[in-house]
């Protein structure tokens, strides 16, 4: 039983950014949460879709593309699915790259590098934020272009990103907190997956992995680093 559970036996639960609280046993379904907790998903499957998109969009010679993700992430088999099957589609190979530990991201960035046209997506986890940097860092070493999950991701030296408005998740989140603090029951309030957002665009990390981004691209995107 993981401490949400726990707690949420005595006590009403709100999350914010919860990435399959189905798979982790927090909620018996989306549409009917069944207990005392509720909230929002941090994604949906299909977003792996976009990403890969993306990748193609900014690199259209990329034919391989490593996944960065943690393997122990309860919704880590269906994502890395999805992104699988967005991939066939579009012509590319794909393999995993874990996240453990910095040195392994370091080691297998570096040896998909070996081969050409690759490229990365990186998928979000708790793993991937504390490895952000390192990520970020192989990714500019061995000239990768690379789609990340989050905004503070292309703020923080990466490509592109896009992915759920998080703030904006959080005020959802509070909205639920007043309803449930005036009467309603998390087990009548559906669990949400993400309405808003966001693609940023890193111009400085094009710039020095010789990247020219789409006039198209730049035009729908939220943010853009100069």
């Amino acid at each position: 039983m993981t401490a949400l559970q726990n707690i949420s036996r005595t006590l009403p639960i709100v999350f914010a950014s919860v990435a399959d609280p189905v798979g982790a046993g927090i909620v018996d379904s989306l549409a009917h949460p069944g207990g005392n907790a509720t909230g929002f998903m941090i994604y949906e499957y299909n977003l792996g879709a976009k990403w890969m998109e993306l990748l193609k969009e900014i690199a259209p010679r990329v034919t391989r593309v490593a996944i960065i993700r943690n393997a122990a992430n309860p919704a880590g088999v269906a994502q890395f699915a999805a992104l699988q099957n967005a991939a066939q589609s579009l012509g590319v190979q794909t393999s995993p790259i874990n996240v453990r530990d910095a040195r392994e991201i370091e080691r297998s960035v570096e040896a998909f590098a070996r081969s050409p046209n690759g490229g990365l997506v990186v998928t979000q986890s708790a793993s991937a934020t504390v490895y952000r940097d390192v990520i970020i860092a192989a990714a500019a070493r061995h000239k990768l272009p690379a789609v990340y999950a989050l905004r503070y991701d292309a703020t923080g030296g990466g490509l592109i990103s896009y992915g759920p408005d998080v703030v904006h998740q959080f005020r959802q989140a509070a909205a639920y907190v007043d309803r449930v603090l005036k009467g309603e029951k998390p087990a009548d309030l559906p669990v949400q997956a993400p309405t808003k957002y966001e693609l940023t665009i890193n111009l400085k990390t094009a710039k020095a992995l010789g990247i020219t981004m789409p006039d198209s691209l730049l035009a729908r995107a939220d943010e853009v680093i100069e």
